[in-house]
């Protein structure tokens, strides 16, 4: 089965700048500190009903409707609520396999988030913090959360698998990324000791997560490994560890082309997925690869000393689509990131371009040609 999917962010793992109205009122740009800024009645209220109109069952008919197979759910290490003080969110995710089972889609379920975060993204759930990976009981914790995932889910229709952690910030990829420049930490003790996982750790987690899902998942479900940002470090590590059913995920957007040396350009751009097309067509020749994040967002259309009409953006955002979808169709599929966001583009300026990161409104534009 050829993957064509999109990520539900933002839903049960929140991100500030997708829908910025859920933090009014505090200081905290993640969701660790937006939990303990607010009092725990005012919190569990925004949560209510966040989590109640973000997704709902239309949204699975919708993605149906567009041809797509499978839906990625972002998951916090806190799903089944005991970690507080965060408020559990297994109940929506069970919805969401009824949903997903009824209209046809089957679910890759994300853990996204670790304690004390694995790579310092806010979308690890606290910012410029990454010491997860050097606390063995949180280790251990984690691989917990995938037991109790696999037992409940992993038998069911709608499951396609489960994703062991999202975007380990592993090798040197912290501290050459200037992720703790990017994201400050708002408690500078919490953040020391921070930095990049090691692939011989990450080899071993993988590994305990791969036997800790087998156990209890069907053998047609499968186990997902991001790659740590560096697909061609894990050749051979599949195969040779003897494991089945094994997907390697890789996240590839266009943003990150100037910081790797290419030219914010349509030409940059090609030479950036002819890179990604050549390492995920090399993996892929001994285990599936998908890009599971990626979407339209890129600098072209958003320079103010080139600003474009709207039918130059159409052709831009079109070309990029088509151009991503034949490198990513070398390897296993895809999933976009993300399905929705909730900004105001037509009101604030200054959110022009940022609507390319929402599949629906893509859609609705034009920009995406055949999904």
């Amino acid at each position: 089965m050829k993957i064509k999917g999109v990520n539900f962010g933002n839903w049960l793992v929140l991100e500030k700048w997708m829908n910025r109205a859920l933090f009014d009122g505090t200081k905290a740009e993640d969701e660790y500190w937006l939990a303990r800024d607010l009092t725990p009645e005012a919190y569990a209220e925004r949560m209510r009903i966040h989590r109640s109109e973000y997704i709902t069952e239309r949204d699975f008919t919708r993605v149906r409707a567009l041809g797509m197979n499978v839906v990625r759910i972002p998951v916090p290490y806190f799903i089944f609520g005991d970690r507080e003080p965060f408020i559990g969110c297994v109940q929506e995710l069970d919805k969401a396999f009824l949903w997903a089972e009824k209209y046809g889609l089957q679910i890759l379920i994300d853990l996204h988030t670790a304690p004390y975060s694995q790579n310092g993204f806010d979308n690890g759930g606290i910012c410029g913090v990454c010491t997860w990976a050097q606390r063995p009981d949180e280790v251990r914790f984690e691989l917990s959360v995938l037991e109790r995932l696999a037992a409940r889910y992993g038998k069911r229709k709608g499951l396609f698998g489960i994703e062991a952690i999202n975007e380990p910030a592993m090798g040197d990829f912290y501290e050459k990324s200037g992720i703790a420049q990017r994201y400050q930490a708002r408690d500078p003790e919490m953040a020391k000791g921070s930095r990049s996982i090691p692939q011989e750790f990450l080899k071993g987690f993988y590994a305990d997560a791969y036997d800790t899902l087998r156990r209890q998942m069907a053998a047609d479900k499968f186990v997902v490994f991001h790659d740590g940002f560096d697909l061609p470090a894990w050749k051979g590590y599949v195969k040779e560890s003897g494991m089945s059913g094994v997907i390697l995920d890789t996240h590839r957007y266009l943003m990150v082309e100037a910081a790797m040396g290419y030219e914010e350009s349509m030409e940059g751009c090609i030479k950036f997925l002819a890179q990604a097309g050549e390492e995920i067509r090399s993996m892929q020749e001994e285990v599936p690869v998908i890009c599971g994040e990626w979407c339209l967002f890129n600098a072209m259309v958003m320079d103010p000393k080139k600003p474009c009409s709207e039918e130059e953006k159409k052709e831009i955002y079109r070309r990029l689509y088509r151009e991503q979808k034949e490198t990513w169709a070398l390897g296993s599929g895809d999933i976009y990131w993300s399905w929705k966001l909730l900004i105001d583009s037509a009101s604030d300026p200054a959110m022009d371009g940022w609507q390319s990161w929402d599949l629906g409104r893509c859609s609705d534009f034009g920009w995406t040609g055949e999904v």
